[in-house]
């Protein structure tokens, strides 16, 4: 059984279809990318997932369940999905412990105290060990962005999610932030990824999925997809990119 999955996705904004009838499996450890050009509805693909948006059509199913059904609190299933947006969303007036700290101590009741340790860890594993009562101003775009991946790991997810992670980031900060991706990854985290590095999808993914128009037009092993694309607007897309 696998540990996401998603079957016949209808997401739809007014008379705009936005996902047009979304299959995808994630197995437990996997890290999926989905690419594709702006617009094609890979971002909405992990708002559905996340249950920030109601879907018009279809399930998504976590560990078997189907998540997706109308009524169901988004509360549980957000405390084992993260997400990572392109924008940090970091509280300017916190510092970057005090940042990871909120959710946790709100959702579990765990005092400062208590969460100190294990989310000292985290900062450490990830390289910012001396950034933890800094402010948001006071870091750089890609320690933002690294504080709000280990804000969203401080809740102990299951799986995670990223939307253009690295979009917002000057060229040379990006491979930090993907540093850390390759880090969770050899941790075993199952992850889906909305990305714009073509160069991190061939290297580190398991499966890549390119969509066009709100479908999965394609998908395969890295190797397959980006080496053999079947379809001709798979090919062109990648042919654009890779330059």
């Amino acid at each position: 059984m696998a540990k996401l999955s998603l079957r016949g996705v209808v997401k739809r904004f007014g008379e705009n279809t936005v996902c047009d009838g979304i299959d995808l499996e994630v197995e437990e450890g996997q890290m999926v990318c989905l690419i594709g050009a702006s617009g094609a509805g890979k971002s909405t693909v992990l708002r559905c997932v996340n249950l920030l948006e109601p879907i018009e059509d279809g399930e998504i199913f976590l560990d078997g369940v189907d998540i997706s059904v109308p009524g169901l609190n988004p509360q549980p299933v957000r405390r084992r999905i993260g997400m990572v947006f392109q924008s940090y969303n970091l509280f300017p007036h916190m510092t970057a412990m005090e940042n990871v700290m909120l959710a946790p101590r709100r959702v579990y009741g765990k005092s400062r105290e208590e969460l100190r340790p294990e989310i000292a860890e985290l900062f450490t594993r990830f390289g910012l060990a001396d950034r933890m009562e800094h402010y948001p101003d006071q870091l750089s775009g890609g320690q933002q962005q690294r504080v709000a991946i280990v804000r969203a790991l401080a809740m102990k997810p299951e799986v995670m999610l990223f939307d253009e992670i690295t979009s917002a980031l000057d060229p040379q900060l990006v491979g930090e932030v993907l540093d850390v991706l390759r880090l969770l990854k050899e941790s075993g985290m199952t992850m889906v990824l909305a990305t714009h590095e073509m160069g991190f999808a061939r290297e580190a993914a398991d499966k890549v999925c390119f969509l066009k128009d709100g479908r999965i037009l394609e998908e395969g092993s890295p190797e397959t997809l980006f080496g053999a694309p079947k379809h001709p607007e798979t090919k062109e897309f990648l042919a654009r990119s890779l330059k």
